[in-house]
């Protein structure tokens, strides 16, 4: 093998497009033509002489069990542990990500650090501490869906589930692909505003919008929705409705809403944390939308952590953070009043 090729990883769903070795990625939205030696926007996905391979399967920068619930994931496999899984890299330039030392390393400075860990071992790993899923997560798991995809298909022979979480920018194609091992989803929605994401992320509203009711409508994978709140960025009562009103409309009352408060990070450190007002009256529009489960994110102790009977308003799943203190649902219903509680079936 050329030696410009030792440790990489053929990349998964892209085509040639026989004009001076370019090939196109079709990973995620934005749907790279990528010259001979280059990589694409995410910078971990390189044209080696008209093949497109991945760099980072062979770095695996986190590999360690969490709560589903950091992920956040409330209503899959509540009170479980995830195996979280990571590589370097993202396709997002987010000013206020919040895992910026790993995420925008290879964009930066070209920086791809990690080991060499295979699917085989990341999936002895998760068994041997308990966890009953594998996650994809602190960075953008399409870019490394060579990884996702061994480990996934791995995992569910061995009876876990798989678990991304994403920024959403992902192709159909993609998300056709990984739904044969993928079940469930937590989609950040960063905002409800073109200029947000072109301005804050280097990004495109649009695409993850598409992604959201793609997901909902067209597959089984189970989905949860996070929007960390920025004062004076994404959290006008205008804005809060739209986010409301689109996820009701498109993903159904049942999907969860995680409403996250902000504390400044990476290069936008001019914000204040976010007021917690600001979080109690984007669950108030989102409630009077007619959302069924809303969850405040970054606020610990607060009683919207937990989860409660939308018929009742039984207590169901008191969370204190990330620590589940009392489950009182039964065969995934309130035991109360017998409604169904959804996500809980899986």
């Amino acid at each position: 093998m050329d030696s410009g090729k030792e440790n990489l990883k053929r990349a998964l769903l892209w085509e040639p497009l026989n004009e001076q070795k370019k090939v196109q990625c079709g990973l995620c939205n934005w749907r790279c033509v990528i010259n001979n030696g280059k990589t694409g926007k995410c910078c971990v996905r390189k044209n080696i002489d008209g093949t497109l391979y991945s760099l980072n399967y062979d770095k695996v920068i986190a590999a360690n069990p969490d709560p589903v619930e950091k992920k956040p994931m409330f209503h899959f496999q509540p009170g479980s542990k995830s195996f979280s899984v990571a590589t370097m890299g993202c396709n997002f330039q987010c000013e206020f990500c919040q895992n910026w030392q790993i995420s925008q390393a290879a964009i930066e400075n070209g920086v791809i650090n990690g080991q060499a860990i295979n699917p085989e071992t990341i999936v002895a790993a998760a068994k041997r501490d308990g966890c009953k899923s594998i996650a994809y997560t602190y960075t953008e798991p399409t870019i490394y869906m060579e990884l996702c995809n061994d480990c996934g298909q791995l995992a569910k022979e061995q009876g876990l589930a798989n678990i991304f979480v994403s920024n959403g920018f992902m192709t159909i194609e993609a998300i056709d692909f990984a739904s044969k091992w993928l079940d469930g989803i937590n989609v950040d929605l960063k905002a409800f505003n073109k200029d947000f994401y072109k301005c804050l992320c280097k990004s495109q509203l649009q695409p993850v919008l598409d992604t959201i009711s793609y997901i909902a409508k067209e597959t089984n994978i189970w989905m949860e929705v996070t929007t960390l709140l920025i004062p004076g960025q994404n959290d006008s009562d205008e804005e809060l409705k739209q986010f409301a009103d689109f996820l009701v409309n498109n993903a159904g009352q049942d999907v969860p809403w995680h409403i996250s408060r902000y504390y400044p990070q990476y290069k936008y450190q001019s914000s204040e944390p976010t007021p917690i007002k600001n979080i109690e009256r984007a669950y108030e529009i989102g409630k009077s939308a007619g959302l069924r489960y809303i969850y405040f994110g970054n606020v610990h102790g607060s009683k919207s952590e937990s989860t409660f009977c939308y018929e009742c308003n039984e207590l169901l799943i008191e969370r204190m953070g990330y620590r589940i203190i009392a489950n009182n649902i039964k065969d995934s219903m309130c035991p109360n009043c017998n409604t169904q509680i959804a996500g809980f079936e899986l």
